[in-house]
């Protein structure tokens, strides 16, 4: 479905100005911008996505991930097409890199999304899989339904997103996966086509609007597996997110245009644990690797309070309050957690 764009700019000579994502695109008439699924016509601006989606399933609220947001919960998953990166590892290239009418689509409306959302049995609705942000105008609509029917919002999300356009979105959205996939300018402009600083900002805005955050950083061989670059994101997610905002460092693995490197060792994996955690966030996870790095520990006693095994909860042990039964330390924990298991734990 086709529907004009919330967050744009008239120009003269019917030129507009996209204000969605920090790229600002100026696009003519028939044309498109950078992302491909926004076209101006005669000076009016038109998303050509609105209910077109790409893949819906029943996930696991850790898939996102999401370790301290309802854990154990199911969400409803649902995504569209295109992005505003152009990340040549990117695991969805199939969708994220495509174009309307180069894949298979289904519409759905919100109403659709919120009914589906309540019959599965599921507490949340995760825009995800592509980079959400593109789908604005849709998920503005259905998240704003989905919270009248209490349904949780989650983005899991690049973050390259303009102030004017988050600001009016998150009153609905409850929770965020950012990828902030490394902490350079030149890293991001060399491989993603966008800016490090737009994302980091929207990231601070969410925390600051009350949005549950958590963080990825993928870490590639020889792209971003700088120690130095680890403990400054580190330190950032510190001081801008506050010392129990949960980071994930993720396993990478070759796929699409970059299979000229292997996995991330394990010991980077470790030594970027390692180095979080000496710079005082508690909530330090490593992902793509099933095991000790999944589980969440009180920072102030070490007790085991979520054991996981991918994305199975095998045991949670937290009192009331989401405090540590041995001490009781106040753990950062959105909701109530409970065991779940799929015997879906490999990657």
């Amino acid at each position: 479905m086709e529907k004009e764009a919330m967050v744009y700019t008239k120009l003269g000579n019917n030129n507009v100005k996209c204000k969605l994502c920090p790229r600002a695109c100026v696009i003519k008439s028939g044309k498109r911008g950078v992302c491909r699924v926004r076209e101006n016509r005669e000076g009016t601006l038109f998303t050509l996505i609105y209910g077109l989606t790409t893949a819906e399933a029943i996930d696991p609220i850790e898939k996102k991930p999401l370790f301290h947001f309802w854990p154990g919960s199911d969400t409803y998953s649902i995504s569209t097409l295109s992005c505003t990166f152009s990340c040549p590892w990117c695991q969805n290239w199939e969708i994220s890199q495509a174009s309307p009418g180069e894949v298979y689509t289904f519409e759905l409306t919100p109403d659709e999304v919120v009914k589906k959302t309540l019959k599965s049995g599921s507490s949340s609705i995760s825009y995800t899989y592509n980079e959400p942000l593109l789908w604005y105008e849709f998920i503005y609509d259905t998240s704003k339904l989905a919270k009248e029917n209490k349904i949780h919002n989650i983005l899991v999300t690049n973050g390259y997103i303009t102030e004017e356009a988050l600001l009016p979105l998150v009153n609905f959205i409850d929770a965020a996966n950012v990828d902030i996939k490394g902490f350079t300018d030149h890293f991001y402009r060399t491989y993603c086509k966008g800016d490090l600083e737009s994302v980091l900002s929207a990231t601070k805005l969410m925390k600051r609007e009350g949005v549950h955050v958590e963080v990825t950083n993928l870490i590639i061989p020889g792209i971003n597996d700088s120690l130095d670059e680890i403990r400054q994101l580190s330190i950032w997610v510190r001081d801008s997110l506050g010392k129990n905002a949960p980071l994930h460092f993720s396993r990478f693995f070759p796929h699409y245009k970059m299979v000229d490197r292997h996995p991330t060792p394990f010991e980077t994996l470790f030594k970027a644990k390692k180095i979080a955690e000496e710079e005082g966030l508690q909530f330090v996870y490593i992902g793509n690797v099933p095991g000790e790095g999944e589980n969440t520990y009180c920072p102030n006693c070490k007790h085991l309070l979520i054991r996981r095994m991918g994305f199975d909860v095998l045991k949670v042990d937290l009192s009331k309050g989401n405090t540590c039964p041995n001490c009781g330390f106040r753990i950062n924990i959105v909701g109530n957690a409970n065991a779940r298991t799929f015997g879906r734990w490999s990657y």
